[in-house]
């Protein structure tokens, strides 16, 4: 496909690798977040992860130079997204900040712009009925770490297009992934199935069933999971596996009721890898 202006909006984690993986695929891309203080430590980070890959020649010199030039680093909204082709949008599992950030991008962007939200759990549908363009509306769930990762699930909303799920998937190729078409339902594909095991996990680990490393190594050893369900856990960070557990509760049920030992977790601070502590320690 043709190499597109592509805004992101949100500089955590999954933003900043959605900054890093569009531009070492050639799109020019505005990483936009208001906080400056994250937008600095979000370019620091993707400039050392560009020079770690150019080092260790996981990309070329070519690539190397021309994803350092086109990454532009923009705190006002308006600007970063004004002449985006393709808008996607990475901040916290809230609906509300959602809603509010789709329609400031409603009135900023073309009218042909597409919206995608990287939601692992939320509604597009109920994302995309608060702008004037629900067709163009959709959500592509990148996973941690996105140079890494080959998956993004599709999620096509109630009003959004085939035109739309098509470019969606046309973008995910130029990326080098692999996608998978969903239609929506809370949580998805792999978020409703990653939560129930990482949530049984934690109930067994406050049970005393195990420790959390032998629950981790008997997942990978035994069901040849590349990553223990608490591993994982601490990687995405707790109080976003919280925040996800609860929109799944609320929306399907007694079964996704998060775990107690988590709720204690997150009151306490242990958020995992970010804070230092969660089910492990880190230095």
């Amino acid at each position: 496909m043709n190499l597109l202006q592509i805004t992101v909006v949100g500089a955590g984690v999954m933003g900043k690798g959605l900054a890093y993986n569009c531009a070492v695929s050639g799109h020019e891309v505005f990483l936009n977040d208001k906080n400056e203080e994250i937008l600095a430590k979000a370019k620091k980070e993707i400039e050392k992860l560009l020079e770690v890959s150019f080092q260790k020649s996981f990309i070329t010199e070519e690539t190397f130079e021309s994803a350092k030039n086109s990454i532009k680093f923009e705190s006002e909204l308006n600007i970063a997204a004004k002449d985006a082709n393709l808008v996607i949008e990475a901040v916290l599992e809230n609906m509300d900040l959602k809603i509010s950030i789709f329609k400031q991008l409603d009135r900023i962007c073309n009218p042909e712009t597409i919206l995608a939200t990287n939601t692992s759990t939320m509604s597009p549908t109920e994302i995309g009925a608060q702008t004037s363009r629900p067709d163009k509306v959709v959500a592509m769930h990148f996973f941690n770490p996105v140079h890494k990762m080959k998956l993004v699930e599709v999620v096509r909303g109630l009003e959004t297009s085939d035109e739309t799920v098509e470019f969606a998937k046309e973008v995910s190729a130029s990326l080098k992934k692999e996608a998978v078409e969903v239609n929506e339902f809370p949580g998805f594909v792999t978020s409703r199935m990653n939560c129930l095991i990482g949530n049984e996990a934690m109930n067994m680990l406050m049970e005393g069933v195990a420790s959390a490393k032998d629950i981790d190594k008997a997942m990978k050893l035994g069901l040849n999971h590349p990553m223990g369900p608490l591993e994982l856990a601490d990687l995405v960070g707790l109080d976003t596996r919280l925040r996800n557990m609860e929109y799944l509760y609320q929306t399907l049920g007694e079964k996704y009721r998060p775990c107690p030992l988590l709720v204690k977790y997150v009151k306490a601070g242990r958020l995992g890898k970010k804070s230092g502590s969660g089910f492990y320690k880190y230095n």
